[in-house]
């Protein structure tokens, strides 16, 4: 018999001690400072100042002092800086992760997902009755036995063919992603902070696949005037720069990185706000931050045609929502066969991460 034991209700029983609420928000402060941690400290002296997140028994210099134990931040000998360790650099991606997905409604409402059955790497929660060909593996000897129980008995016990259940498994595919950030200097104006969302999603990305998906591969592009690649571990002291938008070359340099990649299923993700308004010309920078250039584009969309035909789909989510500018995405995802999302910042992680796991499953025969 089932029972229950009531007892007096405590809301401080779960709760987060004073360090751990304490650490949530000098993480997420250390995000918006792209790193800086006397930068965050200052801003976690002065809320709380205003909000009185410490009292006499803790204070701010027992966080301090909890942060040196406990391996976040480390003191150079020769200078006497503090910087923060890897340890945090990881919990950072930690909570951007658990942040982007706890945002993620559980519902179906909108999608159209269909999921085929066959061998792979992943157990699924349907079963179906034992069919010629089906191997020992597949076999849920539970309800097995149970179905075999239920039409012959218990006294002699007799297993059928028509007892067995087959526990179906999804097959995960190994995916190339190269996840391409703007950091083009309208990332930060008109009053909205454009970078800090994608500096998230990308943490998050990159903590998802190394921890459920270790083999598949994440590389991270970032491209202002020209476009180079950077570090999981580099990614909070990531900034906007003085730059233009050359969507040429990080489009260049993302598929020079798949094509060194042996997975067969490759995919860009491309988090920008804006149109591409530079060109690299030899030596030279061709700009022009007036409309849609036709040079600018024309090669955008040659770029396009090349992923397409190296079956390279690009996803593009335009934080931006100027007419015009949708315009140039739909004509460059028309022109690769790929997607685009017009996306808000707080939902660009949900965006983000249902196509990547939409992406994964794979129909096995």
């Amino acid at each position: 018999m089932r029972s229950f034991n009531f007892s007096k209700y405590d809301p401080n029983e779960n709760s987060k001690n004073r360090f751990d609420k304490l650490l949530d928000l000098f993480m997420q402060l250390l995000t918006h400072t792209s790193g800086d941690f006397n930068e965050a400290m200052q801003w976690l002296n002065e809320l709380d100042k205003q909000y009185e997140l410490t009292d006499d028994d803790y204070g701010i210099g027992d966080f301090l002092e909890e942060l040196r134990e406990k391996g976040y931040i480390d003191d150079n000998p020769q200078t006497g800086d503090i910087k923060i360790t890897p340890k945090t650099e990881q919990g950072i991606r930690k909570r951007s992760l658990e942040e982007i997905f706890g945002k993620l409604k559980k519902t179906k409402q909108g999608n159209h997902n269909t999921f085929k059955p066959g061998h792979g790497d992943e157990i699924n929660p349907e079963t179906r009755p034992f069919q010629f060909g089906d191997t020992m593996e597949q076999i849920d000897f539970t309800a097995s036995i149970r179905n075999a129980q239920i039409n012959h008995g218990i006294d002699s016990f007799r297993m059928h063919e028509d007892d067995l259940e087959i526990r179906e498994t999804d097959f995960k595919s190994q995916t190339s992603t190269v996840l391409m950030i703007d950091i083009s200097h309208s990332m930060i104006l008109y009053g909205e902070d454009r970078i800090t969302p994608a500096k998230k999603v990308a943490m998050a990305l990159s903590e998802l696949i190394q921890t459920k998906y270790p083999k598949d591969t994440l590389d991270i592009v970032v491209f202002g005037n020209d476009a180079w690649t950077i570090e999981v571990k580099d990614l909070p002291y990531l900034q906007v720069g003085p730059y233009h938008t050359n969507t040429v070359a990080g489009l260049e340099l993302a598929m020079d990185i798949l094509r060194r990649r042996r997975n067969p299923n490759k995919q860009i993700f491309m988090i920008t706000d804006g149109k591409p308004t530079c060109l690299k010309i030899g030596k030279k920078y061709y700009k022009n931050s007036f409309g849609v250039d036709r040079k600018i584009l024309n090669r955008c969309l040659s770029l396009a045609t090349q992923c397409k035909k190296l079956k390279i789909p690009v996803t593009t989510f335009m934080i931006a929502s100027d007419p015009y500018l949708q315009r140039f995405v739909q004509e460059f995802t028309e022109t690769n066969n790929g997607k685009a999302f017009f996306a808000s910042l707080d939902k660009l992680g949900a965006f983000i991460f249902k196509d990547f796991e939409n992406g994964k499953r794979k129909t096995v025969y």
